[in-house]
């Protein structure tokens, strides 16, 4: 079988591969589609997300949906034929963080396409990959695999609104109109948020944060962001300099949420001090754990619309001409990957 591969910085190669065994407790899922994500994109250019490095040809991919191919003799809910949502995450379900509800920050978790381990855990950019049967949320017919799979993004954004707390009536600042961003601005509005202000370097995202309900879009390299006073600051541009924005336009006693993922080192100054003085709180978010089969069923109630996003799927055998697509911004949002 046919699989997208990461050897290193600007090294992406679809390579043969066998077919992974199914084991008892496990499924095969088809690819239906594959969404390109920010650290599939970072492992492209980079060779690396944050501290962590590819040092091993890795398959990448892990916002995906599919169909079931084949199943373990354990599996007892999932049949053959069945299509499914698939949560890239496999917590060990047995160390402290998971037996306290927080299976996110899981010490011993299994990621679809992440180098933060070694041996890599490869990915689902393949035209076969197997999962575990907890780890598949079946999805009616009518939920395309492309919508399907942008069901792991939609997590991570309903995980960062969690954390910054109840948004009924807030002002909300999100730095950022990537996907994430552009998906927060929908989960700050079902949250209840009043107001969403969202700060981006181009005009072509800011666009799309207009359709997904921004009520005042900024760009930060033409004009200044004149507002103060926000009560939550959501960060998902992965920037020292929009992280420093956030701190200095939330209200004393406010909060900023981490959501993007920083460089590992900077040189760039960041105002820390304010966080004193104003006593701000900066909280962290990362992935998510039951949010997923929330976002699922967000999804299948047709309550968002994602098509704005939805740039282009890509045959998974030209999947650079895919990533340089994605790295595009002004031209792409999501671009999936199909078979």
């Amino acid at each position: 079988m046919r699989a997208c591969v990461i050897h290193g910085p600007l090294d992406l190669r679809v390579e043969e591969r066998s077919i992974p065994e199914v084991q008892k407790s496990q499924v095969a899922v088809r690819l239906g589609a594959g969404g390109i994500c920010g650290s599939d994109l970072h492992y492209f250019h980079d060779g690396r997300v944050g501290s962590f490095e590819v040092r091993q040809p890795m398959v990448l991919g892990h916002e995906v949906a599919g169909t079931v191919v084949a199943v373990g003799d354990g599996v007892t809910e999932l049949q053959v034929g069945a299509r499914v949502a698939v949560n890239p995450a496999r917590p060990c379900l047995a160390c402290r963080e998971c037996l306290s509800g927080r299976a996110n920050l899981c010490t011993d978790v299994r990621f679809y396409g992440s180098a933060a381990r070694f041996p890599h855990v490869d990915g689902a950019f393949s035209e076969i990959f197997v999962a575990e049967e907890s780890q598949c949320v079946p999805i009616s017919d009518q939920l395309r695999f492309s919508v399907a799979a942008c069901a792991e993004p939609l997590a991570v954004s309903l995980h960062a609104v969690r954390r910054a707390g109840n948004l009924v009536g807030k002002r909300v600042l999100i730095t950022g109109a990537g996907p994430i961003g552009l998906l927060t601005i929908l989960c700050a509005r079902l949250a209840g948020a009043f107001e969403v202000t969202v700060t981006d370097q181009l005009d072509e995202p800011l666009s799309k944060a207009q359709l997904f309900g921004a009520s005042n879009v900024v760009n930060i390299i033409r004009e200044r962001l004149m507002e103060d006073g926000f009560d939550v600051a959501i960060e998902a541009a992965g920037a020292i300099a929009a992280l420093t924005t956030c701190l200095l336009h939330v209200r004393p006693g406010g909060r900023v949420v981490q959501l993007g993922s920083l460089p590992a080192a900077t040189t760039e100054p960041l105002r820390l001090p304010i966080l004193v003085t104003r006593e701000i709180e900066l909280v962290g978010s990362f992935r998510f754990y039951e949010e997923y089969r929330m976002a699922v069923a967000l999804l299948e109630s047709q309550r968002i619309d994602l098509s704005p996003i939805l740039t282009a799927e890509v045959p998974l055998e030209h999947s650079r001409d895919a990533f340089e697509l994605a790295s595009d911004r002004r031209r792409a949002i999501k671009v999936s990957l199909v078979p």
